[in-house]
């Protein structure tokens, strides 16, 4: 299994060799190239204008650019839960949330554009459980809009099930399924009542599985997906895993110092 082995999915060994625009902009994403991951991004759309995934990847490169600038995804944020829940509200960039907004729009537009000719264009259903899954971080992770959060956790999921139906070999859609499960899964048991009467899913198990799902088999989102599971890890005190997840991390995407100095902190 990966979550033991560390090992890179086979997109990300392709990249290096002569992967297409849409496949280098998230592999530059993830290097914390957000210049580089723009320009393959606007290159995918102008070569493909009526598709929505290279909006949707614009959109993801400068929600993580954000991500980067305040510190977002360091590990201690969200292992200990007295951190998260007392996090201060961040000051977003107007500028970069603009853009972000608007290249999401266009993904929508896209892709409702597709379903309204086919409602089973997964292409589409899986640019929309993207975009919400995207939205969904923006405002839990920088606006500390949990509610609205929650709301898009929930759209995304159910596009990502609907997708899942048509075509269960699309595995990034369960990293919607995972995310909502672990982060609402590892919820004191009250509060997870409460999700649970509003139709929320907080099986913390289940999200794990799906998220090794989406780390051992994913395209786009595995590497998404493998730093969550580490940060999994060490929430269960299983340094190990978490480990060899973010060497793995590391050596994949050299120039994001965060997974070597995540590694360093666990050493």
């Amino acid at each position: 299994m990966l979550a033991l082995s560390g090992g890179v999915p086979c997109w990300a060994q392709q990249i290096t060799n002569a992967a297409g625009d849409l496949d280098r902009g998230f592999h530059q994403m993830y290097n914390l190239d957000f210049q580089g991951a723009h320009k393959s991004f606007n290159a995918y759309q102008q070569a493909n204008p009526n598709e929505p995934m290279g909006y949707v990847g614009d959109g993801a490169a400068y929600l993580f650019a954000e991500f980067e600038r305040l510190h977002v995804l360091e590990s201690d944020l969200f292992v200990d839960d007295s951190h998260f829940d007392s996090r201060q509200k961040l000051t977003p960039d107007a500028k970069v949330k603009a853009e972000f907004e608007q290249n999401l729009a266009e993904a929508d537009k896209l892709a409702d554009q597709a379903l309204a000719k086919n409602a089973r264009d997964t292409d589409a259903l899986f640019a929309k459980v993207m975009a919400n899954g995207l939205r969904s971080d923006y405002a839990a992770l920088i606006e500390k809009r949990n509610l609205v959060s929650l709301g898009y956790i929930k759209t995304s999921r159910s596009l990502a099930q609907q997708l899942l139906a048509i075509d269960p070999t699309r595995y990034d859609a369960y990293l919607s399924l995972g995310a909502e499960n672990y982060l609402l899964g590892v919820k004191p048991a009250p509060v997870r009542w409460v999700l649970n009467m509003t139709g929320a899913q907080t099986d913390k198990q289940q999200g794990i599985e799906q998220l090794r799902i989406v780390a051992e088999k994913g395209h786009y989102l595995a590497p998404f997906a493998r730093l969550l599971l580490a940060v999994a890890a060490l929430r269960d005190k299983d340094t190990r895993t978490a480990k060899v997840l973010l060497a793995g991390l590391a050596t994949e995407f050299p120039d994001n110092k965060l997974y070597s100095q995540e590694l360093s902190r666990i050493q």
